[in-house]
Formats: C-alpha cells, structure tokens, sequence
C-alpha cells in the first residue's frame, strides 16, 4: 500500500483555505495582519476634483492690463469721488492734499505726476488753495525757480477726515477679497508703478 503526503502550507498567504489560521509557538491562533483603512480626511482629499483652469478670456479687454487698471480706478474711485466734491473740494484738490498729507512737500512738477494732472493745470489749482489757506508754496534752496508745496497746518486738518473716509471705502473695496489677497494687489500695484517705463 502506497502513503501520499500531503504538503502543509504554514505561510498563511500560501494556505488555499481563506479561512485558515496558524498557530505560534506557544499555542495561541495567528491572525493575518489587518490592512490600514485610509482615514476620512485622506479619502476626501482623493474625492476632491482638481479645478478646472480658468477659462481663456471672451473679449480682448478682459484680458488687457491697460483696460482693466482703468476700469478698476473708474470704479473704484467714482463712488469715493462723490463724497470729495459733496465736501466742497474737487477731485485734483483731494489728490493735491492726499499726495502731501504728512509732512511730505513736493514740487509743482512732482505733484503733477502724483495728481494725474497737466502741470499748468495743477499750478493755478495750488494758487487758488494757497488763497484758501490749505497750502503754502516755497522756492527750493538748490534752484529758486522750482516750487515747493506743503500743506498748511489748516490743511492737515481738512485732509484727515478725508484720509478717514478713504481708508474705510478702500477696506469695503478690498473687503470681498480678503486680507491676504488684497495686500498681494496693492504690493504688485506698487511695484507696477516703480518699474521703469518701457522701451
């Protein structure tokens, strides 16, 4: 009479039975090791879609620097620019007392460049708020025919309730935005400015 041997399998992976276990040296029952289930936090990550990029631009100005600057400035200005003249002072007089609030002084040129305004413009607006009381206008030390201007101590005074109210419209403007994004745009509006013009 032939004996057949029948092969043991002591690695569990390589037991047939699914539902076999194997016992330890000492006795007790062997259990396969439990696979790690991936934790909520992770499977949502991994159901999260990737966002789609943006879609390319309908119109030529909506993706056009120069427009959009503009457009922004229109708008965001307007509303601001209502409340300057309902308090008597037109838009270049506000920038005039803007661009000198502190102790900046600043001359006739410079101050064209900051108020967006054509210099002999500009010259006749500083003579009629000189007359006003809210600037005061110097000859420089280095050449007496440039002028310099600076506020009063009565136009320091009118500006800060303008500066006031400018800064709480810029906060509802840049409110929608966020903190950290709306100082990310004006750090690179800054820097815009600074660069120097193209070739």
């Amino acid at each position: 009479m032939s004996i057949k041997f029948m092969k043991i399998h002591i690695n569990p992976r390589e037991n047939p039975c699914p539902n076999a276990r194997q016992r330890r040296a000492d006795g007790r029952p062997r259990y396969p090791r439990a696979v790690p289930r991936p934790s909520p936090r992770a499977s949502a990550r991994a159901a999260t879609p990737t966002p789609a990029a943006a879609p390319a631009p309908s119109r030529f100005v909506d993706g056009y620097l120069a427009y959009l600057l503009a457009h922004a400035s229109h708008r965001i200005s307007a509303e601001f620019h209502r409340e300057v003249e309902a308090a008597g002072l037109s838009v270049t007089e506000w920038r005039v007392l803007a661009s000198l609030a502190g102790d900046g002084r600043e001359t006739i040129g410079a101050l064209s460049e900051l108020t967006l305004t054509k210099q002999p413009t500009l010259s006749k607006i500083v003579q009629r708020m000189e007359r006003q009381g809210l600037v005061r206008r110097s000859a420089t030390a280095s050449d007496k025919r440039q002028t310099l201007v600076a506020l009063t101590a009565q136009g320091q005074q009118a500006v800060q309730a303008h500066l006031q109210r400018a800064l709480g419209h810029q906060a509802r403007v840049l409110q929608p935005l966020g903190a950290r994004e709306a100082r990310q745009l004006i750090t690179v509006l800054n820097r815009l400015v600074t660069l120097p013009p193209p070739r």
